[in-house]
């Protein structure tokens, strides 16, 4: 979790950048996330010498052994005017190579530009990101998205991350494999990609080679995804979005946790041109998807390709982002997908149709509700995570009111004991291996019959189906009320006596 001290250290980089003559925020934070990869390179190459000392492997993965002058640990103790020359005129070019002419790092990399103007702001960057804790890839994300808050804050498309610990639970519930395809129609940095990527880690790698680091991070090889090595590499990954920093953000990301040629694009998934320019992608082209699409904001019908429209005629991005995933699915595939609460049960005819095609034509699994707070301080809107499956049937669906995710719903986002979040994983798991009721309404976790939710206009509210429990209140007989009612009544009279002889 990202600490008090770590949010003063990136205002102060920040403000660093602005008072040495960059003010756009698009351009600080792409400035800082150069630097930033630059020395995760950096740390990435020296755990790699570790593995390969164990596994026997080449020393060298982001550079070669004529290349050692380009790694953060040497430059970054060059005095200002040698550092800013090498890294302009050493280390982006590097950069801008690292990914090769065909791939998508490449491609977003390539106009990488170093516009740092002063030798003083670069030495005092480089002092400190180089205290930032880097290594540790929790802190890493949420240093991204407390850099992404800032670009919130300054009106850019309002982007924010999706907390880590939400993107964990939706990867672990759908549970994807290796050999699978898995996209994001709305990828930003690619946070749930990156999320994919570090439970396949996790879940592939022997036992004897996980390595503890010194902050109690730990790391993970992912050796027994070999076989799976080329598929990983160049298709198992693919993502959209259409800013193009975000993009550039989301290929680093990527390429950071060991993914260098994932597909990622500039596109408005939602345009008349996305199955035009992507065919394969946009129907049916996916066994996995995981998203948080925009939640506000309408667009022209006129832009919207019409195969979404017939499914849901409506402006709204929530609602159609929803029609598009199920587009994009093949059949069987599953999806984790967030929405604003307002999908749930709004009463348009729009919002009605989605959710009756979600159910009727496809096997709605389960309504998962979250608390308020979970988006702030960037967003207060109550959402939900949809579990869908395209095709099938919906028999019942599965609700879980969360009442706390391990952090506090307010701005501070502190860590907490309270969190519901793993037993939402162990009950799902036991509802898809029928080995628990579900019958109990009052309780945190139920299904409802799918004849009950069409009774109902396919409202997926959870509080539409919770029971309440009620408590018996107790309150004492009459006449002992009756009796304190008196003595209150003797006390206040002999005050006001009192208050009369002083008079």
């Amino acid at each position: 979790m990202i600490t008090n001290q770590l949010k003063n250290d990136i205002d102060k980089l920040w403000l660093e950048f602005h008072t040495g003559g960059i003010t756009n925020p698009l351009t600080v934070i792409e400035q800082i996330s150069f630097l930033m990869f630059a020395r995760l390179l950096d740390i990435e190459e020296t755990r790699y010498e570790k593995l390969a000392g164990r596994t026997g492997k080449s020393p060298h993965k982001n550079f070669g052994p004529d290349q050692q002058k380009l790694r953060w640990k040497y430059w970054s103790e060059y005095g200002g005017e040698e550092m800013l020359r090498h890294v302009r005129d050493q280390v982006f070019p590097h950069l801008r190579d690292l990914g090769g002419n065909n791939t998508t790092f490449g491609e977003y990399m390539k106009d990488a530009t170093c516009l740092i103007p002063k030798a003083s702001l670069i030495n005092s960057a480089v002092i400190q990101i180089g205290l930032l804790p880097l290594g540790n890839s929790d802190i890493k994300g949420d240093l991204y998205e407390y850099m992404l808050s800032k670009l919130s804050t300054a009106g850019i498309n309002g982007q924010f991350r999706t907390p880590r610990h939400i993107i964990k639970l939706m990867v672990e519930i759908l549970d994807p494999n290796p050999s699978e395809v898995v996209g994001d129609p709305a990828c930003g940095t690619a946070g749930f990609l990156v999320g994919t990527m570090e439970y396949l880690r996790r879940k592939y790698s022997s036992p004897e080679l996980v390595e503890t680091f010194e902050d109690g991070s730990k790391g993970y090889p992912g050796d027994l995804l070999e076989p799976y090595r080329e598929h990983i590499q160049n298709d198992l990954f693919h993502g959209f979005d259409f800013d193009v920093t975000m993009l550039r953000i989301a290929a680093m990301n990527l390429m950071l946790h060991g993914v260098e040629n994932p597909d990622i694009h500039y596109q408005d998934t939602l345009s008349k041109n996305f199955p035009e320019k992507f065919r394969q992608q946009a129907e049916a082209g996916f066994d996995v998807i995981l998203a948080n699409p925009p939640f506000k904001g309408s667009l022209d019908e006129e832009d919207v390709h019409p195969s979404l429209l017939k499914k849901v005629k409506t402006k709204k991005t929530e609602l159609l982002f929803v029609a598009l995933i199920l587009r994009m699915l093949k059949n069987g595939g599953r999806s984790a997908t967030i929405v604003p609460d307002g999908v749930l049960f709004g009463s348009s005819k729009a919002h009605v149709a989605l959710r009756q095609h979600l159910i009727d034509e496809n096997q709605l699994e389960a309504v998962i509700s979250l608390p308020s707070g979970v988006f702030k301080p960037y967003a207060g809107v109550s959402t939900a995570i949809l579990i869908f499956t395209k095709g099938g049937q919906t028999n019942d669906v599965m609700f879980y009111d969360v009442q706390a995710v391990g952090r506090s719903l307010d701005d501070k986002q502190q860590e907490i004991s309270d969190d519901d979040l793993p037993d939402v994983l162990e009950k799902f798991q036991q509802r898809r291996l029928a080995s628990a009721d579900f019958s109990d309404r009052a309780a945190k976790a139920f299904t409802v019959p799918v004849s009950d939710i069409r009774a109902n206009k396919y409202d997926l509210s959870v509080n539409r189906y919770k029971e309440a429990v009620l408590e018996a209140m107790k309150f004492d007989p009459p006449n002992e009320i009756l009796k304190r009612m008196k003595k209150l009544e003797t006390e206040i009279q002999a005050d006001i006596n009192a208050l009369e002889k002083m008079l």
